[in-house]
């Protein structure tokens, strides 16, 4: 490598970090998406430095090869649409702070492709698998330490149905939410954003039942953390309860591969869009900053406004026969 393109990819690094930070602080990006952003660019990046060139030096030309070498590389074709949009994202910064004029990735076109539905299950498997983890939580035949954790898993989906909330946000619930006499609990989301969301009569009641098993285990009144568990963080992990959740939704009679924390997310605002809920509230429920982002769901609206004019328009074949 040149000197040159040592200095450059010195350079590129600090760029990488700023850009990180930015991402961070100012859109409330996930320590998670972080992390992939920081994968993707250090991996253009030493793409860039065994040709010498730095990564904010990088041209059109330059990435063109550096996504052509992805697919040489057996990458899929969503993989490197992410890795070209996170490069998109970089170079728009670089643009934007002045440290570059223009932007190599605009004549680039990406995969069009659409995009895709959210998995849902129906109104009757959420019922089926609400149902299961109630019975199994009231089955007094359990040990303390198992009635314990399937009254935690009772609350847990309850509360994830009857909220929306992001699995992250449900997991680290505090402690204090237990004292709450209300029909609604605040959640700190993206970027620390609080926003109110329901829990609805039944995951009250299933939080209840909880409080009573840990008392009965002898878990200290306290802890911090509503699900409190041994590990880093000190609560549940995503990965625990996602695992606990399919086991449930096959012991229900439901196909593990249908189901998932996000799964059960979708679920909440697909039902209350289908049953006659307002997008933006969905939108503020969910924790969306962009309605755009909550779009995704309009086709369970465009299936409700089919169905209202085939069943009350005048014109209606369906409408004229009752």
């Amino acid at each position: 490598m040149s000197a040159a393109g040592a200095r450059g990819n010195g350079r590129a690094g600090l760029d990488i970090e700023s850009f990180l930070e930015m991402m961070a602080v100012e859109r409330g990006a996930s320590d998670n998406t972080v992390a992939a952003y920081r994968r993707d660019l250090e991996d253009a990046a030493g793409f860039f430095a065994a040709r010498g060139v730095s990564l904010e030096t990088a041209d059109t030309d330059g990435i063109r090869a550096y996504v052509a070498a992805l697919a040489a590389r057996g990458f899929a074709e969503t993989s490197r649409s992410r890795r070209l949009s996170a490069l998109r994202q970089f170079f728009r910064f670089l643009y934007t702070e002045g440290l570059r004029g223009d932007d190599p990735t605009g004549p680039i076109e990406g995969a069009k492709k659409k995009r895709p539905l959210p998995k849902v299950m129906s109104e009757e498997e959420v019922d089926r698998l609400l149902d299961r983890a109630a019975a199994e939580a009231e089955d007094g035949s359990l040990s303390p330490a198992a009635h314990l954790r399937a009254a935690r898993l009772h609350a847990l989906v309850e509360l994830l149905y009857a909220s929306g909330m992001r699995v992250s946000e449900l997991v680290s619930l505090p402690r204090s939410v237990l004292r709450t006499t209300a029909r609604a609990i605040v959640v700190k989301g993206k970027g620390e954003k609080e926003r109110m969301v329901p829990i609805g009569e039944a995951a009250a009641d299933a939080l209840l039942r909880f409080a009573e098993a840990m008392r009965a285990a002898g878990i200290r009144p306290d802890e911090r953390w509503l699900f409190p568990a041994v590990s880093e963080a000190g609560h549940l992990t995503r990965q625990a309860f996602a695992r606990d959740l399919k086991a449930l939704a096959a012991r229900a009679g439901i196909p593990a591969a249908k189901i998932s924390p996000h799964v059960l997310r979708h679920a909440f605002a697909s039902h209350l869009l289908k049953n006659g809920a307002d997008l933006r509230a969905v939108q503020e429920l969910l924790g969306h900053s962009d309605i755009s982002t909550t779009q995704i769901y309009t086709h369970v609206l465009e299936e409700r406004l089919v169905r209202l004019v085939t069943d009350h328009h005048p014109l209606s074949a369906l409408a004229r026969e009752t």
